[in-house]
């Protein structure tokens, strides 16, 4: 079975997630699931990022060390993702003991190998970013992203030699098309090496908490928060030998799942330590874009965040909020997202298209079949064809590139065809003519949309699937379904239908 190992940025824990958080979480989850969906030995990494000054502070401020404190927030991580439905195999923190091991080896290396060397940083560097700034990088002496004054440091510390693999970086990104996704994100990095890379900072001294250096190397300094917090990704699956077999399996991974602002880590340094370390560097790196409230990223240090779990709440379910992110914001651009867009989007997609499809094509089953499912004749097949030809293979190519709007729509293509179906058949009219073959041959084609629908619908609104398959009677453990079941219809799978439950209750209200 092929593998497939997807992972998401790890989270700095001085805050809760918010909803431009969730919003990469959410995507890789779809993605992990639609891996698996498709046959995939699908291994999905999510954690924390604990060794942050920043992190620091915080604890200190509530009277706490930063191992109690780190390791509170990590468990309100895991909570909130928990209400949000992500599936991930393992969650990480860079607190872990296999972490620091696997930090400390890895750094070993690549100094062993003669890419780090001892020298003095002078220059800028944004506290909240944990980032050391080149002036050019800055706006009026202000860090970018979080429009604060950068602080000038001058410090002895280690520093990584990447200059050094510049003519190596390039030749990969230019031989290896999908390494950078979208096409935006790889065009900017290329702009980066053309302009020069420059060495970074690897080490800061006087700081505790973090990962020290190793003792025959230096005594003193603790691992940069970004060296230390890009190895999680090989230090989960076991590489400096607490997992060898694991790290093998699954190792290079196929898709970093990361934020656009942090491109240049994942697209230059990390590939780089790994070549200077001499393991294989990621397949891809997906640069989604950000969620913005009414033309504004949203942020903690501006104040304009989002709560997933109380949007979760108000849109009744975990599900629509996962359903309704993906569907708005395109995964490779920046997107507005909004109350009142929502709540249109919501009423109008899953409450009356597919929710009343729904329960439209049960209630006629029981109405008419005493929920007992009509036989698939070669007229079925052709009106199912009508109405749903063509959308898994839209849907396979969407998917595969991290399109889930456009999945989406390839779905929605069967479920807004398929209520255009009723209203030219009408049923109701075929039950009263006593035309029972013609009714029949309706009811299965309908049927068979929905259990198409409860196929792809897997990877963005699980819960509600597995919902679907249970009123459907249809295997109700996701997990054993797979993409070939909305392939080809077939009657073995069907053993009747329930009275339909309501999916999407409308949401009469507007929140407040």
């Amino acid at each position: 079975m092929k593998t497939f190992y997807v992972t998401t940025a790890i989270d700095y824990v001085n805050a809760r997630p918010h909803l431009g958080t969730a919003y990469e979480k959410i995507g890789a989850d779809c993605l992990a699931r639609y891996k698996r969906l498709a046959g995939f030995d699908t291994y999905f990494l999510m954690g924390t990022d604990e060794h942050s000054t920043n992190v620091e502070k915080e604890a200190h401020r509530l009277g706490k060390t930063p191992e109690v404190y780190c390791k509170e927030m990590a468990r309100e991580f895991e909570e909130v993702w928990a209400k949000l439905n992500i599936s991930y195999d393992q969650f990480i923190r860079t607190d872990d003991p296999q972490h620091k091991t696997a930090v400390q080896n890895l750094f070993r290396t690549v100094y062993n190998n003669g890419y780090i060397y001892q020298g003095t940083y002078e220059g800028y560097y944004c506290v909240s970013c944990e980032e050391f700034k080149l002036e050019k990088d800055l706006v009026d002496g202000l860090c970018p992203r979080h429009k604060e004054k950068a602080t000038w440091l001058e410090e002895k510390n280690y520093f990584f030699a990447l200059s050094k693999f510049s003519g190596r970086l390039k030749k990969h990104i230019e031989e290896n098309r999908e390494f950078i996704q979208p096409e935006t994100r790889r065009n900017e990095i290329l702009g980066v090496i053309e302009r020069g890379l420059e060495d970074v900072s690897v080490s800061r001294k006087g700081v505790q908490w973090g990962v020290p250096l190793p003792s025959e190397i230096a005594e003193g300094h603790v691992v940069y928060v970004w060296f230390d917090a890009l190895i999680n990704y090989i230090s989960a699956l076991g590489y400096s030998g607490a997992d060898d077999a694991r790290f093998r399996k699954y190792w290079p991974a196929d898709c970093h799942v990361i934020g656009k602002d942090i491109t240049r880590f994942h697209c230059l340094i990390w590939p780089a330590m790994l070549m200077a370390a001499d393991v294989p560097v990621a397949r891809s790196v997906f640069g989604h874009g950000f969620v913005y409230s009414r033309g504004t990223k949203m942020s903690k240090t501006i104040g304009n965040i989002m709560d997933p779990i109380e949007l979760a709440e108000f849109l009744g379910s975990a599900d629509s909020l996962r359903y309704l992110l993906l569907r708005e914001i395109a995964f490779d651009r920046d997107g507005d997202f909004t109350i009142e867009q929502t709540v249109t989007r919501y009423n109008a997609e899953l409450a009356n298209e597919l929710g009343n499809l729904f329960s439209r094509t049960l209630s006629m089953l029981q109405r008419y079949r005493d929920g007992s499912v009509p036989t698939w004749t070669r007229e079925a097949a052709i009106d199912y064809d009508e109405i749903a030809g063509g959308v898994v293979d839209e849907y396979v190519n969407a998917m595969d590139q991290l399109s889930f709007d456009q999945a989406i729509v390839a779905w929605w293509k069967a479920v807004q065809s398929a209520n255009r179906y009723i209203e030219q058949k009408k049923p109701w009219e075929l039950s009263r003519a006593g035309d029972a073959r013609a009714l029949d041959d309706v009811l299965r084609a309908l049927l068979e949309v929905l259990r198409l629908s409860s196929v792809l619908s897997i990877p963005f609104t699980p819960v509600k699937a597995e919902a679907m398959r249970r009123q459907l009677r249809l295997e109700p453990d996701i997990s054993k379904v797979t993409l070939e079941e909305a392939r080809s219809p077939g009657d073995d799978a069907w053993k009747g239908v329930d009275s339909p439950d309501p999916l999407f209750p409308k949401i009469e209200t507007p929140a407040k």
